[in-house]
């Protein structure tokens, strides 16, 4: 929804004595009458703030860059609490830590550090990737490595709002843009019906973005890419996920060559971090997930969670015995997600003379098979961060800002969309397999 108005000035004048004195500070009441203590003239031109749409993992860490950076900026979440998804899975860190590190602050890193699944593993990582025969056991592939931090998402968003909590606002969702005559202002407009002005809008509320389809009306919807998703998280004794560690201690993905089942584990908690070492209850918790092309009706994902969980072991017949154990001891009852695997290209939008604009999976939306989704938002959120800078400083026209920000973006994320289509491909397709399969070649910042 767009709507135009033209809303007054954001000037506060404050007269004491003869002197005049103009100066920018944040949108913050007690830092003018701080500036009013001597007693002068002063005429303070309020900064409107970055507004940004979304508070996952790139809302937050935009956030923290613009933090370092002195650029006020506040954060609208529809979620009613940090706490509103539950535990989540598992996400990996690896190319987009260098811009991290160039973001965050060395607290907020060792954070994000700490909530790694296995700590353990972590300090002797070595990187690996391993595709595998699920019908023989065998590896068939070691994609690239590379340095990695495997953490729990949920736990990296808390961590991320430290030093932060007060500029996120929870339970406030979103549902329109307000472009003022004034071309160096925007309005977010909530389900309350209330409005917040800022100096731009950004959409970084997932791949179901409003804002997205605020800039593309025509063409917001993700593109479905054909293929059934399904996973869960396990609690597993340490016997019954020792084979499962065997092969990584930390993640192992593969291909059921008969029937193109796609296999994937993932170490989600140790007994060390959900505290249960040593004692009678230890436990680790893993995710385990599986997808396969829809080709027939039966393909389909149930509505239920006891019948996606029978698709699951069903599927998993002439898997090698370990793996298939791994899904048959899964239990009744178990909640069973659907991820529905859609892609997003990063098609062009007009951003109404850097206005407003969109980064993460609201510009960019891919499949999860080579990895790289939250890297590139990071990424996203790290090159935004200097086209911001330069806005507030001064050195460039917010359409110019913007204009380049989005042009990088467009061409480095197309590409990755696309790659991550066909990697989610290849994964379900044996023969189509080898070392230049998209799924199987190293993870790298690559445009055009």
């Amino acid at each position: 929804m767009w709507i135009r108005d033209n809303p007054g000035p954001r000037t506060l004048s404050m007269r004491r004595g003869s002197d005049k004195v103009e100066c920018e500070v944040p949108l913050d009441t007690k830092s003018a009458d701080r500036d009013n203590k001597n007693g002068d003239l002063i005429i303070v031109t309020i900064m409107d703030p970055v507004l940004i749409v979304g508070a996952g993992i790139v809302g937050l860490t935009l956030g923290q860059a613009l933090k370092q950076k002195n650029i006020p900026f506040e954060i609208f979440e529809r979620d009613e609490t940090p706490d509103a998804r539950g535990q989540g899975w598992a996400i990996t860190l690896h190319w987009a830590l260098e811009y991290m590190h160039k973001m965050l602050p060395q607290d907020t890193l060792k954070r994000i550090q700490d909530v790694q699944v296995d700590p353990d593993v972590a300090l002797n990582d070595n990187g690996n990737f391993l595709f595998i025969n699920l019908e023989t056991g065998e590896p068939k592939y070691k994609i690239p490595p590379s340095v990695r931090w495997r953490v729990n998402r949920e736990k990296v968003r808390r961590a991320l709002l430290h030093g932060i909590e007060d500029h996120v606002h929870w339970g406030r969702r979103v549902v329109g843009v307000i472009l003022p005559e004034n071309k160096t202002k925007v309005q977010l407009v909530f389900a309350d019906e209330t409005t917040l002005t800022g100096r731009l809008a950004i959409g970084v509320e997932g791949s179901r973005s409003m804002v997205r389809q605020i800039l593309r009306p025509d063409a917001f919807d993700n593109v479905p890419v054909g293929i059934n998703f399904t996973g869960v998280a396990v609690d597993l004794t340490s016997t019954e996920i020792k084979s499962l560690r065997d092969m990584d201690p930390l993640l192992f993905q593969g291909c059921h060559p008969p029937t193109g089942a796609f296999f994937w584990f993932s170490m989600l908690e140790t007994p060390k971090v959900n505290g249960t070492a040593g004692t009678d209850a230890e436990r680790y918790r893993a995710q385990i997930c599986m997808s396969w092309p829809e080709n027939t009706p039966e393909d389909k994902v149930a509505d239920t969670d006891e019948a996606r969980l029978a698709n699951m072991k069903r599927r998993a017949e002439g898997f090698v015995p370990f793996l298939q154990q791994a899904v048959e001891r899964i239990p009744a009852g178990t909640a069973v997600t659907e991820i529905k695997l859609a892609d997003w290209e990063c098609l062009e939008w007009d951003n109404q003379d850097g206005r407003v604009t969109l980064a993460g999976d609201a510009a960019h939306a891919m499949t999860m098979y080579r990895g790289e989704a939250a890297n590139h938002g990071l990424l996203d959120a790290y090159h935004l961060s200097e086209a911001i800078e330069k806005i507030y400083g001064g050195s460039s026209l917010a359409s110019d800002a913007i204009n380049e920000f989005e042009t990088e973006m467009r061409e480095r994320t197309s590409r990755a969309v696309r790659l991550s289509r066909q990697a989610c491909r290849d994964a379900h397709d044996w023969t189509r397999l080898d070392e230049t399969s998209a799924i199987l070649t190293k993870r790298a910042i690559v445009g055009k």
